[in-house]
């Protein structure tokens, strides 16, 4: 074979896996909950402080060099950190804070600006606390692909942290 039709057929299969890869889902969800012996004040009001988050941020854990520099207010809306680890670099900070819920806007730069939240909920005397996160992957075929490993390599840094404030606030 020569090399003008290795590279058209080697083109076409690469028309035909990216054309594939946008009938996978464009959103990813990621959901983890427990049950802790927390009051979802205590929760809340540690998920919405840049020192509280970082009582149980599952990720000091994962990875001991992580660098975070904290900005904003101490807590509530606007407060927030920059970090950076061996994962990659971003920035963290709280778009809203309710009674029962905390969002965290994320920008992950050029890997794109997902949504978190962190809900606390009471039930049977203990407290239902929830995080998520979700994203829109766009159009790009490889964070297509990438999504669908994604509640894989996410869930259980969630579980950890969830862990986390358990121990925090117990």
């Amino acid at each position: 074979m020569n090399f003008k039709k290795i590279a058209t057929y080697t083109a076409c299969g690469v028309a035909v896996l990216a054309a594939a890869s946008l009938a996978l889902p464009r959103h990813v969800n990621i959901e983890r909950t427990a049950v802790i012996n927390a009051t979802p004040e205590a929760v809340i009001e540690l998920a919405a402080s840049n020192t509280g988050y970082q009582a149980f941020n599952p990720y000091k854990d994962l990875d001991p060099n992580l660098q975070v520099e904290m900005f904003g207010p101490a807590t509530g809306v606007g407060s927030g950190f920059s970090f950076e680890s061996k994962d990659g670099a971003g920035k963290q900070t709280v778009a809203s804070v309710t009674a029962d819920q905390v969002v965290f806007d994320l920008d992950l730069g050029p890997l794109g600006q997902p949504r978190q939240a962190i809900s606390a909920v009471a039930v049977n005397g203990a407290t239902e606390v929830t995080w998520t996160m979700d994203m829109d992957l766009g159009l790009n075929p490889a964070f297509r692909v990438m999504g669908l490993f994604m509640d894989g390599m996410i869930g259980p840094n969630f579980e950890l942290g969830l862990a986390n404030i358990a121990d925090v606030t117990a």
